[in-house]
């Protein structure tokens, strides 16, 4: 592991040459399918399997993410020795849309994701083969994931959730926003348009963004979403704001149920999600008897919402404490 770790401290200076070399290479290897979700809409994933590994990573991205995005996050966890899989949530990446306007970032009820991720693990991680089952999340993946395992807490050995959407950041204070949510939810029209101050995808210089600190990862992604256009989604519709607002406040009501042992890593300068939210949720757990690893969140000093796509030094941090977590669950 301390071999692995060194690379992903230095993988920047040289992040051409490892993205057209050793990376592409990976890639190539990926076996892409396709499941139906609930509402019979077309459900993608990726996987990279090998038949020496008998761990596994499920792994669940976050709003507008698809797997298209992931192949140095799935790289560096196959080489750890995992076999990995990651799902493109409804309504984004290579997965079916629900809205004519696809910009719109959607969901008709925030369990319809827990329905597609259960699915997933059944489609993926239910092999025997596997003496060990993980789950690794990013932001609104987090949410999903963390009620899927309210529903199921067994499902895996362990999970690490990154930067967590347990709360969202918004424009002005919450019972303001649900106020005005409430009101669009019975007007069509509003209650499926982009939410307040939002609209369809562009390309933010990186100079503004407020994801990472990485130009590099940056800039690789924006050229996913731009070579490929039926991967672009948008600022969310109103009524998927509302969805996700209320999973954050099931996620922490019902906090002392979700049992399964779990790592919460977050992102000290994030303006995406609530860090407070991730506090609470580790409050109530450890008040519950079932603390988080550490008792409350594991934070990465100076990274920005999207951890795993960070600077180096940040990104092998927080890398480095998902699988040595992981790591003491093994046999």
């Amino acid at each position: 592991m301390k071999q692995l770790t060194q690379r992903w401290l230095h993988r920047e200076k040289e992040f051409s040459a490892f993205v057209t070399g050793p990376l592409l290479h990976f890639w190539r290897r990926r076996q892409e399918k396709s499941f139906t979700g609930t509402g019979g809409l077309n459900i993608r994933y990726v996987s990279f399997t090998s038949p020496q590994h008998h761990k596994a990573i499920m792994v669940s991205p976050g709003r507008i993410e698809s797997y298209v995005k992931y192949p140095e996050v799935a790289y560096d966890l196959f080489q750890c020795g995992y076999d990995v899989f990651i799902i493109d949530h409804r309504g984004q990446g290579l997965s079916d849309r629900m809205l004519e306007d696809t910009h719109r970032g959607h969901v008709e009820n925030f369990s319809d994701y827990v329905d597609d991720l259960h699915k997933f693990w059944q489609i993926t991680l239910s092999d025997t083969r596997y003496q060990q089952k993980f789950a690794l999340s990013h932001s609104m993946g987090g949410a999903i994931l963390a009620l899927l395992l309210r529903r199921h807490p067994e499902l895996v050995d362990a999970a690490a959730l990154l930067a967590p959407m347990f709360g969202i950041v918004l424009p002005m204070p919450e019972w303001m926003a649900e106020r005005i949510l409430n009101w669009t939810e019975t007007r069509s029209g509003l209650r499926e348009g982009f939410a307040l101050g939002t609209g369809r995808w562009h390309a933010p210089p990186f100079a503004v963004n407020t994801l990472t600190h990485s130009r590099v990862r940056y800039q690789r992604n924006l050229r996913f979403y731009a070579d490929e256009p039926a991967l672009q989604v948008g600022g969310p519709t109103a009524h998927w704001v509302r969805e996700s607002l209320n999973a954050g406040h099931e996620i922490l009501r019902d906090a002392a149920q979700i049992t399964t042992p779990m790592l919460i890593i977050q992102a000290e300068e994030d303006l995406v999600v609530e860090n407070q939210a991730q506090d609470q949720f580790c409050e109530l757990r450890r008040l519950a008897g079932i603390p988080c690893e550490g008792e409350a969140p594991q934070v990465i000093s100076g990274a920005r919402h999207e951890i795993l796509f960070e600077k180096d030094e940040m990104r092998a941090r927080a890398l480095n404490l998902a699988v040595s977590y992981f790591d003491r669950f093994g046999c």
